[in-house]
């Protein structure tokens, strides 16, 4: 079997295309990731859902109706090459096998002992990917983006048997008694933001709602080094169908803006099928402080819970990001972002992103993000605006 990088993107992605919906935890928009994945006070109306349902409500006077069609994201972590150890490994057994025991080379012997003491040394991998899809209409008496999201997240762990001797049964055994766990995790949702601007003391605020429908589906699968196979993945699955509530405001004061915004309000757990592990949809909370104006951007967004994520795997995560965008005369855009991982779990990201924008009708986006070897983003947005 030939495991490399580009089988575990299709299987993300096929996870994420499973559903006849999308959505996401982890933002996908090309625009937002190009600006350290910022956006609580400062996406688009045709954006906010993926952000804060409040902005749903904030667009300019020539604002019509936004199609996004769509926003697509990707992320990898694979910091030791588990991936190209796994199927180096694989190849090797075979080798191994096809001469059998008795005529094994110890050079083949030793070859398996590295490759497995090089995977017990392996950090978790884990890839991520999203797609969206919106359509918006901004009105004055109430502005309404229906949209549909999907997101998908696999993390791969090896557990190696320890090394017992330099001899070919020694090593057969300790192949034999070596494995992978493999955890994914899906979500989708589709849902209606509803937003609108009031006056709250003489001050503008946008408030906004989002009710949705969701689905969560977990899969876990534990197979031998010499056995295991991504393509797997969905013999495990287990699934839940549950009803969330994301919920915003953004004060708009002149060319300054302080947003809020809490999602999926109803906490959801679901277990993997053989309920060893429970995936965490915790509410989450963020605040954010942004300046915007025709020809430039700036933004902080933070946020005030963590994401517990997989039950037991240590791998919580709370974010600090810093945006920017430079506009040149609406046409084409330029961003620079940086992500700050508070809890420790992922490495600080930089991200940069390439707008365009002719004629403030199309609007093609691009960004991309790294933290380090073989720790990657990218995403891409097409939008149609009138």
């Amino acid at each position: 079997m030939n495991i490399q990088t580009k089988s575990t993107l299709a299987v993300v992605m096929a996870i994420a295309f499973s559903f006849s919906a999308f959505a996401s935890n982890l933002l996908m928009d090309a625009r937002g990731a190009g600006m350290g994945n910022t956006g609580v006070s400062t996406a688009d109306y045709l954006l906010a859902p993926y952000y804060n349902p409040a902005l749903t409500a904030v667009y300019r006077k020539n604002d019509s109706f936004g199609i996004l069609l769509p926003s697509i994201g990707l992320r990898a972590e694979d910091k030791d090459e588990s991936l190209k150890t796994i199927d180096d490994l694989q190849d090797s057994i075979e080798q191994f096998e096809r001469a059998g025991v008795g005529a094994a080379t110890q050079e083949n012997v030793d070859q398996l002992n590295r490759y497995l003491d090089q995977l017990a040394d392996d950090k978790p991998l884990a890839v991520t990917a999203g797609i969206g899809i919106a359509v918006a209409l901004p009105l004055d008496a109430v502005s309404l983006n229906f949209f549909t999201r999907g997101y998908a997240e696999v993390i791969a762990k090896a557990n190696v048997a320890a090394k017992s001797g330099n001899s070919a049964n020694e090593v057969k055994t300790r192949y034999e008694s070596s494995d992978v766990d493999l955890t994914a995790f899906g979500y989708t949702e589709v849902g209606l933001a509803v937003g609108k601007q009031v006056v709250l003391g003489g001050q503008t605020v946008a408030l906004g709602v989002t009710p949705k429908v969701q689905q969560l589906r977990t899969y876990q699968d534990n197979a031998s080094v010499k056995s295991f196979d991504l393509d797997d993945y969905d013999k495990s699955e287990m699934k839940d169908n549950a009803f969330n509530l994301d919920m915003g405001a953004v004060w708009l004061i002149d060319q300054y803006r302080v947003g809020i915004v809490a999602k999926d309000l109803f906490a959801k757990d679901i277990q993997t099928q053989n309920r060893n592990n429970t995936y965490k949809l915790d509410t989450q909370i963020a605040v954010s402080g942004s300046y915007v104006s025709d020809f430039f951007i700036a933004a902080v967004d933070l946020d005030l819970t963590k994401q517990r994520r997989f039950n037991g795997d240590n791998d919580d995560t709370q974010f600090m990001r810093f945006g920017l965008e430079g506009n040149v005369w609406g046409w084409a855009q330029l961003r620079a972002g940086y992500e700050v991982d508070l809890q420790n779990s992922l490495d600080n990201s930089v991200s940069v992103g390439l707008g365009v924008s002719p004629w403030d009708v199309v609007s093609f986006d691009l960004a991309g993000s790294y933290a380090g070897d073989n720790q990657f983003g990218l995403s891409a947005n097409l939008a149609f605006t009138f």
